[in-house]
């Protein structure tokens, strides 16, 4: 599996335990510099505008700094192999940083722009951002029964349906199983829609009521997608999603496209020098993405703006909210 983790500020992305090379977690970097606002220009030269507080400007510098520190340490102390971090702020990369190793035995160093991660169940947030451009366009309600876009059905429960508003707050009242969600072997991995028929899982709370976290649920939300967008799911997000963004080293495919197959970092487990194979993710949309940190910061970048490049507005703050 991979590490993961998304902040409002931060994106960290890294590959889980293997024994470390003796070699120090050295940063790849990229900065961009963000063009400073007016209040920031007067700040810049030492004066504080009416009502401001004098602080200290967030520079790539500054970020650079704690994380050369902070980073190869963690990785250390965690025998983790390698991470990506990347910092944004007002629409702009501040700065984007690689540790450690994308392949530990062909000595191959993370690229925070090249090398890509598999961010788990943020894959979630770009099924949500699909959802929510199909609301927009008029063929999605978020209150509505869900069977009245599938081709199979979702019983009630205690006489209330499920929706996409419950889906999407993890409140559609569904148990939650683990078995064979994962799988390394290409010939076990079966379809998510053939998952999302073979077995509905049972229904433990009336929707709506108990928060219950669901990849099954999630997974739903993307073959809706699929069904209205008359599109398959990966091909969807690659157009209305990835493309928008320009996000190129990004996928939900599974495996790989080939030309994304060497940039793949790889996931260890614990204590074991020989990597885990590319992992097949059974419910897809709730966590197939692989990408990279840079094309997870223009996602980032697009939503801190309210959906800029893909939602309106309006839309972004209702998804937000």
């Amino acid at each position: 599996m991979m590490r993961k983790a998304l902040l409002s500020l931060m994106i960290v992305l890294g590959t889980i335990a293997s024994p470390l090379p003796a070699q120090p977690a050295r940063p790849l970097s990229s900065t961009t510099a963000s063009p400073l606002s007016p209040a920031e220009a007067v700040q810049s030269r030492g004066e504080v505008a009416p009502g401001q507080v004098q602080g200290t400007q967030l520079t790539a510098a500054d970020v650079n700094g704690w994380l050369d520190g902070f980073l190869p340490y963690a990785l250390a102390r965690g025998d983790i192999p390698g991470a990506v971090v990347v910092v944004v702020r007002d629409g702009q990369i501040v700065t984007q940083r690689g540790y450690g190793f994308a392949d530990v035995a062909k000595g191959r160093r993370v690229d925070p722009r090249t090398t890509l991660f598999r961010p788990g169940s943020i894959s979630k947030l770009f099924t949500w951002t699909a959802v929510m451009q199909q609301v927009e366009r008029g063929k999605l309600n978020l209150d509505t029964d869900v069977n009245r876009y599938l081709d199979f059905t979702i019983p009630a429960y205690e006489g209330r349906p499920v929706t996409l508003r419950n889906i999407m707050t993890h409140t559609a009242g569904f148990e939650e199983q683990v078995k064979d969600i994962i799988v390394t072997d290409p010939k076990k991995a079966l379809g998510y829609e053939e998952l999302l028929k073979r077995w509905v899982p049972h229904r433990v709370y009336a929707p709506g009521t108990t928060p219950a976290y669901s990849n099954y649920a999630t997974s739903l939300a993307g073959y809706i997608v699929q069904r209205v967008s008359g599109q398959p799911f990966d091909t969807y997000v690659e157009r209305n999603i990835f493309a928008p963004l320009q996000m190129t080293r990004s996928s939900m495919r599974q495996p790989l496209p080939a030309n994304l197959r060497p940039l793949m970092s790889l996931g260890y487990a614990p204590g074991q020098e020989e990597p885990i194979g590319f992992e097949f993710v059974g419910p897809a949309p709730a966590g197939s993405l692989s990408s990279t940190g840079e094309d997870m910061a223009r996602f980032m970048i697009a939503h801190l703006q309210n959906g800029a490049g893909l939602l309106q507005p309006r839309t972004a703050q209702l998804m937000h909210s």
